[in-house]
């Protein structure tokens, strides 16, 4: 998916609260961040704290972020739906966290890795793609904060100003 490229709408994606989602869900969010995420990766266990503060300090303001596991759960048992009920209540996840079993939503988005972010305005044209921040193992250095910079450009009706990072972290396990 390129910038200003409608987003591909999703629908049935299975929450761990056992509700089905779809982007419709997310039609009075003035932005919407989709993370495809997963269980195992360390660059995701590492990023997971911060992805709950985004939503937390963003929600108020029209955010509603969402994050997609697509892996392959019969190869990777830790990425299954089981499993992602477990961690959503451990971590104390704030937003959907979604299985995506058939990975058409990853294809359809373009997705490579986990974490890789989405930013899609009210609209729902992609406006940022990438990283959520320049480091992952310490949250206290980071110098680029791509994701917010890229939610406060939107939310103040900006440009954002780098649309497009590359997203770090590991290969999604297709099936």
């Amino acid at each position: 998916m390129q910038i200003g490229q409608k987003a591909p709408d999703f629908r049935g994606l299975l929450d761990v609260s056992g509700r089905k989602y779809g982007l419709s869900d997310f039609a009075a969010k003035k932005i919407v961040v989709v993370i495809f995420s997963c269980n195992h990766c360390p660059t995701v266990i590492a990023y997971e704290d911060r992805m709950v503060q985004i939503q937390r300090d963003y929600a108020a303001k029209g955010v509603g972020l969402v994050a997609i596991n697509p892996n392959d759960d019969r190869k990777y048992p830790e990425d299954s739906y089981q499993e992602m009920v477990k961690r959503a209540k451990a971590k104390g996840f704030n937003f959907p966290y979604l299985r995506d079993e058939t990975q058409e939503v990853a294809r359809s988005y373009g997705a490579q890795r986990t974490p890789e972010v989405y930013v899609l305005d009210a609209k729902r044209r992609l406006r940022y793609h990438g990283r959520i921040d320049d480091n992952v193992n310490d949250p206290g250095s980071v110098k680029s904060r791509d994701l917010g910079e890229a939610l406060d450009a939107l939310l103040a009706g900006k440009e954002v100003p780098v649309p497009e990072t590359a997203a770090v972290g590991c290969t999604i396990k297709w099936k």
